[in-house]
């Protein structure tokens, strides 16, 4: 710690940070631009500036950009210093000299950080009184809007797309007074980051295109703290809704898990909640007309459960809660998964690693301090992106720590490290049967099977401890290989292994434990991280039950004649014939979803579920941490939560232990106590009955407006607001307006403080964890009780006139929510066969043409893209595309040709 004065008034900062840190950390308002917390200072806008005086006696002081300075013990400094202050303003006023002030117009406005500090610098009048420099704007996509005349050249645009996520096709241009921040020329940016840019902009140079469709100010949005639905991550948002529709997807800072950024998919993919194809009213098929009433539906459906021999399938984008209650109502022996099943036996697989393997799950923020990561069978930019940037800055950990020490220079001095580092990077093993993004920062890359992947990682594990099974019939240049990734790995401070259940191989993930337990063996402070195919797979998994094939089979033995299909597309999961015929032998099908797919048309009776936006409910993310996510805007009755429509339905039938549920926290509560994995959920975030000096906390803010008139075409009257018995926050703008558990806040703001950037004010430290702790409670912690696994697979044999089938990812298509999207539709790629190049000419097949083949029965027909990397004898096929059918892969594809096939090496050095 060091002491500094500010005032000369002494306060305890830490050491190492530059002025700029230490002054928001306590809590001073300094205004600044071109300095952000993830990316560090590179001194550009020159707007912190403050007076430094040599010590006591210096009464003249020198001017000093803060955020390019270093806290030293005893520094004094001044903030309100008049020569600060006048600088200060001046610089704001020569920034905007080319802005052109359109805030009335602008869809930053009330949100931006641009007008935030231009009235904390007090500048007021424009001087500049000649002609402004006009840019012509370009089309960047379906996510962004651009407007270059407002840009006041802080550069933190270009810095998080180049230097922070790694894009390549947004630069700066010209130079001087004339700089251009965009493309070469208009076209889609390819970033699965470029959301960012509508946040990490200080201005209205990027806007988020989809907000501007339904425009409305950030002071008239109510907002919730909610959980991201679309991969296993669990990043942190803030939605924000008007009239009953979502308006937009911010980011909610989380220093555990996405900090300050998130992933397109996740940021644009929310208009699947207001979308046409929204299940809004319950239908009961056996009346006419379908459509009715909320409780004629319920009796209907509880006579049906009741009177019948009854299973539940739950769901892996459901919550905690929903899967729980029907798991309760159908009882837990005839509770399956709504997942395929092999997807079923790898998430069992991973909750076992995690639980008994030797290694600890890292968070994001720990991620990007590993110094050696080995990835295996996962693609992360398609199957969990923010991993994936976590990794892109974590193999800056090891060059950046000796750039460091030798030259003097701190961490935060971006440009400086950056110059010293250039190109290098840490150890990264990438071992994969497809090229994917991060390939270009690996050490080393390794194109093959997934059971070659699997040998690799054995033998690395091997190599590290002799206890680990060893690998026969190895290349030399696998051996050296296995040998460089394992020297990396026990070099390293903070080794990382990267797998998951993307490559549908069970040997991958066992060969990836196995060098997590051998490192620990080692006392190496290993960690493993395992990507898992939804939000909530691995919650799912903790409350425990049967594979979807069991299901079947129940129904078609005639074990069961009535099934509960609880937010899952089945057609998604598994065969159509399959599906079909598993429907045709219930008597009752009863669905709670919140789209229209193939599944609810097959409903004898259809519930409409509230999606995340209109929900209470708890996700388990891939680290095993609990999440809660919260109701942003009240429904019609008709619609409700999964859970809430369940409990209705086990009370009406007169289940006793339902029926002495009273609320959301009953059942909260119930199934911690019933269920060990799940113990400690409840600290998830406070109870309904928290309050705050008697208070609930307001969803909406203090300037909110048109409350008493949005509803004025029904009732002239103000209409009493809603009330909400399942949390502690309120539908209004009344209740406690200081800071809320960090579980809870739905919004930053704070006086003078109106853009994203007030999140400082509610960090410990500014870029570190939230007041009180950051969201979310871990239920995993490793025993350290599994042995390692002895069973090497043998090497892949292709087999003539057939094609193993890999699954390939994809961020925009793959997942099924944000796919109904209008803007992330726009990016969802056609569909297409993935085949090696010898195997394309031993077909006399080229780019694009068709190729026919059988896969479980289904005869696929699609364009063939030539992959240079696939091995000899396998395909990719994409999954969840649209027009696909879905395939349980991996497996082998009937092509009815007669081919000859040798066993080509993939291995790339």
């Amino acid at each position: 710690m060091a002491t500094i004065y500010i005032e000369n008034k002494p306060y305890e900062v830490k050491a190492g940070k530059n002025l700029l840190e230490a002054c928001l950390t306590l809590g001073k308002d300094l205004p600044y631009f071109c300095w952000h917390p993830a990316m560090g200072s590179i001194g550009a806008c020159r707007q912190c500036a403050v007076k430094v005086y040599k010590d006591e006696n210096d009464t003249k002081g020198k001017l000093f950009m803060s955020c390019m300075e270093q806290v030293r013990d005893g520094m004094r400094l001044s903030i309100a210093d008049m020569e600060a202050k006048e600088f200060r303003a001046h610089i704001i006023g020569w920034l905007m000299t080319n802005h052109p002030h359109d805030c009335a117009v602008c869809d930053e406005g009330g949100a931006c950080h641009l007008q935030d500090m231009t009235v904390m610098t007090g500048h007021n009048y424009r001087e500049y009184r000649f002609d402004k420099r006009t840019y012509i704007n370009q089309y960047l996509g379906p996510f962004l809007n651009h407007e270059m005349n407002r840009c006041i050249q802080c550069y933190r645009c270009v810095r998080f797309y180049k230097d922070y996520a790694g894009g390549k096709d947004l630069d700066v241009f010209a130079a001087h007074n004339h700089l251009y921040f965009g493309r070469a020329e208009d076209g889609v940016l390819e970033s699965e980051f470029s959301g960012n840019l509508a946040e990490v902009c200080p201005t209205g140079v990027f806007t988020d295109k989809t907000l501007k469709q339904h425009y409305t100010r950030k002071w008239d949005l109510t907002m919730a703290p909610s959980v991201c639905h679309h991969c296993s991550l669990g990043c942190n948002i803030s939605a924000g809704e008007r009239y009953g529709t979502i308006r937009s997807i911010t980011n909610r800072y989380n220093g555990e898990v996405n900090g300050y950024f998130l992933c397109d998919r996740g940021r644009f993919g929310y208009e699947f909640v207001n979308s046409a194809g929204r299940v809004r009213k319950p239908l009961v098929r056996s009346h006419l007309p379908e459509a009715t009433d909320k409780y004629t539906a319920l009796k209907a459906a509880a006579s049906a459960v009741k009177a019948g021999r009854a299973i539940g399938i739950g769901s892996p984008r459901a919550s905690l809660e929903s899967n729980y209650v029907l798991r309760t109502l159908v009882g837990e022996e005839n509770f399956h998964h709504g997942v395929s099943d092999t997807d079923h036996i790898l998430v069992d697989m991973a909750l076992d690693i995690l639980r008994n393997g030797a290694a600890r799950t890292p968070s994001l923020r720990e991620v990007e301090k590993a110094d050696a990561v080995f990835i295996m069978g996962e693609d992360l930019i398609n199957t969990a992106p923010m991993l994936a940037l976590a990794v892109r800055q974590s193999v800056r950990q090891q060059p950046l720590q000796e750039a460091v020490s030798t030259a003097n220079v701190p961490v935060w001095q971006d440009a400086a490290v950056r110059e010293l580092v250039q190109t290098d990077n840490g150890p990264l093993y990438i071992a994969h049967y497809t090229p994917t993004k991060l390939d270009e920062l690996a050490t080393q890359t390794f194109f093959d099977t997934p059971d070659a992947i699997s040998r690799l990682g054995f033998a690395v594990a091997n190599l590290i401890h002799a206890d680990s099974p060893e690998v026969s019939d190895m290349s030399e240049a696998e051996q050296a290989l296995a040998r460089q990734i394992a020297d990396s790995l026990l070099a390293a401070q903070n080794p990382l292994i990267i797998s998951g259940t993307s490559s549908g191989s069970d040997r991958v993930l066992k060969a990836a434990a196995t060098i997590a337990n051998a490192l620990c063996a080692r006392e190496k402070a290993a960690g493993i991280s395992l990507v898992v195919p939804e939000c909530n797979s691995l919650g799912l998994a903790m409350l425990g039950g049967h594979k979807l094939e069991s299901a079947f089979e129940a129904v078609l033995n005639g074990y069961a004649d009535t099934v509960l299909i609880l937010e899952s597309d089945l057609y998604r999961l598994a065969g159509a014939s399959a599906v079909s015929q598993f429907l045709d032998g219930c008597s009752q099908v009863i669905v709670l979803d919140h789209l229209h797919n193939a599944t609810t048309e097959r409903a004898h009776i259809l519930l409409p579920a509230a999606p995340f936006s209109e929900a209470d409910g708890t996700l388990v993310n891939n680290e095993g941490r609990a999440q809660r996510f919260f109701q942003v805007h009240p429904t019609p009755e008709e619609i409700q939560e999964s859970w809430h429509w369940l409990a209705e339905m086990g009370t009406i039938m007169g289940d006793e232990r339902i029926s002495n549920w009273h609320g959301y926290d009953d059942i909260v509560k119930s199934m911690a106590e019933e269920i060990p994995l799940l113990r400690g959920v409840e600290k998830a975030a406070p109870s309904s009955e928290f309050r705050i000096a008697g208070q609930k906390i307001p969803r909406a803010p203090h300037r909110f407006s048109g409350r008493t008139s949005m509803l004025a075409n029904q009732d002239v009257s103000e209409p009493k607001p809603p009330l909400d018995p399942d949390s502690a926050l309120s539908y209004t703008m009344e209740g406690y307006r200081g800071q809320p558990p960090s579980s809870m806040i739905p919004f930053f703001w704070a006086p003078g403080w109106n853009s994203v950037q007030a999140t400082n004010k509610y960090q410990q430290e500014v870029g570190g964890h939230l007041k009180g702790g950051d969201p979310g409670v871990r239920l995993i912690a490793p025993a350290g009780t599994a042995s390692l696994s002895t069973v090497v697979p043998q090497n892949f044999v292709p087999i003539e006139g057939h094609l193993y089938v890999l699954p390939l990812h994809h961020t925009f298509g793959s997942e099924e929510l944000s796919s109904h999207s209008p803007s992330i539709m726009q990016r969802i790629p056609a569909p297409y066969i993935a085949i090696n190049a010898e195997d394309a000419g031993r077909l006399k097949l080229e780019e694009g043409q068709d190729l026919s083949f059988a896969l479980e029965g289904h005869v696929y027909q699609l364009p063939v893209d030539i992959n240079p990397t696939i091995p000899s004898g396998t395909a990719g096929l994409p999954v969840g595309l649209p027009g696909i059918p879905f395939a349980d892969l991996p497996a082998w594809a009937n092509l009815n040709r007669d081919i000859t096939w040798k066993k080509q090496p993939q291995t790339t050095f």
